[in-house]
């Protein structure tokens, strides 16, 4: 039996996707579709490792409509013998749209507009920058995943602000209510639609916000309470802290440092 389903506690785990191919070539990706590299499939494997290690055999799983997000989640799965449970795909847990900026390299963007600029589009509340053009929009808003929505739904460009606000009813609609009756719920989405999940959870300032990287593919565990659903500890708990703290210190990193390893490279663990 997990610690998770002990004395009625319930537990979140948030796990970005595995190493995509825009993460080797350091690009802002956004909606944009792009596969997990060899690498990534790996990491995906060693998530499942630990959450077998630690006896968080998930329940229901969320992820995005992207193909990262649900190739990763389905590898987790397949690893935990867990395919069978229920699975609800969804494009509030999509990246950030980053606009203009998409599939563009960070340290071209970088050099074009300096590290203030720079860090102010990658990690404040409020930094947005130009919006896809009009001809790129018209396509998203056609693509099947999204034709069912409201066109004004499918953003031109976000700040992380605006992913908040998409991110933050998913989370008071359906992942609250499904802790109440699950013991293990695993959210595998994207590094800003989990940064603006962690925001919510843990009431993040703007200072907070700005200095929170989310590695790929490091679950991070947050119990609560099965009456509050308030976090039992701030800000979670990674199940492998010295590898997430080093993906995480990339992450910051990134623009300012050589892209990730090579597709062929195997993971640090």
């Amino acid at each position: 039996m997990s610690e998770a389903r002990c004395g009625g506690a319930r537990s979140l785990v948030l796990v970005r996707h595995g190493q995509s191919t825009a993460n080797v070539e350091g690009r802002f990706t956004g909606w944009a579709d792009v596969p997990l590299t060899a690498r990534g499939r790996e990491e995906a494997l060693l998530t499942g490792e630990l959450l077998s290690r630690d006896g968080l055999l998930p329940d229901a799983v969320h992820t995005s409509v992207l193909a990262r997000s649900i190739s990763s989640a389905d590898i987790v799965l397949a690893g935990l013998d867990r395919q069978w449970i229920p699975v609800r795909r969804t494009w509030r847990l999509n990246e950030r749209q980053y606009g203009a900026l998409a599939g563009r390299r960070k340290s071209e963007v970088l050099a074009e507009v300096g590290p203030r600029r720079f860090d102010r589009l990658r990690r404040s509340p409020h930094g947005r920058p130009g919006p896809l053009p009009v001809h790129e929009l018209a396509r998203l808003r056609a693509d099947p995943r999204y034709a069912p929505l409201p066109p004004e739904v499918v953003p031109a460009v976000e700040s992380f602000a605006d992913m908040t606000a998409r991110v933050a009813p998913y989370w008071a609609d359906v992942l609250a209510p499904q802790l109440r009756a699950s013991s293990v719920v695993l959210v595998v989405a994207h590094g800003n639609s989990l940064r603006a999940l962690v925001a919510v959870l843990d009431v993040l300032s703007g200072r907070e916000i700005a200095e929170l990287n989310i590695p790929t593919a490091a679950p991070l565990r947050y119990d609560f309470d099965a009456d509050a659903l308030r976090p039992l500890v701030r800000g979670g708990v990674y199940l492998d802290a010295p590898t997430a703290l080093a993906g995480a210190e990339r992450v910051a990193a990134e623009g300012r440092t050589e892209p990730s390893p090579a597709v062929s490279d195997p993971p640090t663990t």
